[in-house]
């Protein structure tokens, strides 16, 4: 699975798609605002991880690598085994 950023943000205006819809009964309108709300707390919880790593990935290139062993994220990934 291959997600980035720009993907989420294409998902998201696709809600706003889904919620413009005319003709929704009040019951899909409803469907589509819990939809919304809970791909708006995922879609938070991205961005801020998002965050934290270009925070840490910014510290290691203000300070260099003494903190590189406390910032295991910002290791190189593991090969995946059968690769």
């Amino acid at each position: 699975m291959k997600n980035r950023i720009t993907d989420l943000n294409d998902h998201l205006f696709v809600q706003i798609e889904r919620l413009s819809v005319e003709g929704l009964s009040g019951e899909q309108l409803e469907a589509e605002v819990q939809r919304t709300d809970a791909m708006v707390k995922v879609a938070d919880m991205i961005v801020d991880n998002a965050r934290l790593g270009i925070q840490a990935a910014t510290l290691v290139a203000n300070h260099g690598d003494r903190f590189r062993k406390d910032l295991p994220m910002l290791s190189a990934p593991k090969e995946i085994e059968g690769k």
